[in-house]
């Protein structure tokens, strides 16, 4: 039998249930943002509640960051890039899916080139400091996955995205990101240090005197003058498009707390990924962010409860001893194992639930092996519906 025919219960220790059906038929969803830990299953689920999406009739789009680019195959597509892509799906489904992979550099190239005139668009472009903070600035692939979600809400021609959040360190990155970067940009610092390049530079000198003169012949000497030279072109360039920045993160953040935005935290049963979905959650409510509710992927279960781990275990040795059934004895092998592992993650999840009793929960069984194409993305989102698992 595959894990995947077991029911799990809809919740845990009185959590209410998580009926993802519910949330995804609701017009007035527009956004599910997915976040979490990273290797806890993000990726797919996120995949996964966008078919579920289409096949109850949404016009949906993900998009997504992961960087083994496992979505495309197991959409069918042989490539994901920057451009929302046609999902070809079943005859069975009602709406229409299109999914698309964050090209953090191409991004941010299109923001510029949208918010600039040509000529200062083809300088920032060029600009040795631009490529780098374009390709490598901490917190740069978090702020352009909010600025395609932005652009994704704006062109309409979705009523629903579902966001496959960063694999950052920590999954807080996704929402403290474009004020990170809005404060290195708009920073003391990086002002200070390009005030000559600016209109006001000379104004600077003559307040500031020898001192100036000694601060950037000591940053001379540590990034090199090019490296300086580069950065204050790049400010006095960037200052025309800059606030365009900062109003577009704003409006973006409002609309991650705006009705019709649902966050769903996704975790694995294991500590560290429910110590880090309990921050999450923490600060959702803080932020006054919308929290749907928590996934939680791989876990075990087995309807032979009447069974325990160690009678499983010495029945299989018995039929070891008596060289007979070697087939039923891996079968008893498997289930204690599966006990165990259950076992387990009721342990660390009684911690999660003692801490946040009101979350809604679903949990999804672990397959027997990794998803990779339509009808095993199919299979996890029919075990985030609370009627197909109770009819399973």
């Amino acid at each position: 039998m595959s894990e995947l025919t077991i029911p799990p219960p809809s919740g845990s220790r009185g959590n209410p249930a998580l009926d993802c059906d519910a949330l995804l038929v609701d017009a007035e969803t527009r956004i599910v943002v997915c976040c979490g830990a990273g290797g806890v299953g993000k990726t797919t689920t996120a995949a996964a509640l966008a078919l579920r999406a289409a096949e109850l009739g949404r016009d949906a789009v993900v998009i997504t960051v992961d960087p083994a680019r496992r979505l495309a195959q197991a959409l069918g597509l042989t490539e994901l890039d920057n451009t929302p892509r046609p999902v070809e799906l079943g005859p069975g489904a009602r709406g229409s899916l299109h999914a698309m992979m964050l090209d953090m550099k191409r991004t941010f190239d299109e923001v510029v080139t949208d918010n600039a005139d040509p000529a200062r668009a083809e300088e920032i472009l060029a600009n040795p400091f631009y490529q780098s903070l374009s390709t490598s600035f901490s917190g740069t692939q978090e702020y352009m996955a909010m600025e395609k979600l932005g652009q994704l809400r704006r062109d309409g021609d979705w009523d629903l995205i579902i966001v496959d959040t960063p694999p950052s360190r920590s999954a807080l990155d996704f929402l403290d990101a474009p004020k990170r970067l809005g404060r290195f940009l708009d920073g003391k610092l990086i002002r200070f240090l390009t005030a000559p390049a600016g209109g006001n530079g000379r104004a600077y000198l003559r307040i500031l005197g020898t001192g100036f003169g000694l601060v950037t012949g000591f940053v001379n000497k540590v990034v090199g003058a090019q490296a300086l030279r580069d950065l204050q072109t790049f400010v006095t360039q960037f200052d025309a498009v800059f606030g365009g920045f900062q109003e577009r993160a704003r409006r973006t953040y409002e609309l991650l707390q705006a009705p019709g935005t649902a966050f769903l935290v996704v975790a694995a049963p294991e500590s560290d990924a429910l110590r880090e979905a309990s921050y999450f959650i923490e600060r959702l409510g803080s932020d006054r962010m919308p929290m749907s509710g928590l996934v939680l992927n791989r876990t075990h279960h087995s309807d032979l409860t009447w069974l325990t781990a160690a009678e499983s275990g010495a029945r299989a040795d018995a039929l070891d001893d008596a060289g007979r059934s070697p087939l039923a004895a891996s079968a008893l092998r498997l289930h204690a194992d599966r006990l165990r592992a259950r076992a387990k993650e009721t342990r660390v999840l009684a911690e999660f639930t003692a801490q946040h009793p009101a979350i809604p929960l679903v949990e999804v069984p672990a397959l027997p092996e990794d998803v990779h194409d339509l009808s095993g993305l199919h299979k996890v989102g029919r075990s985030l519906s609370v009627e197909d698992r109770a009819a399973s």
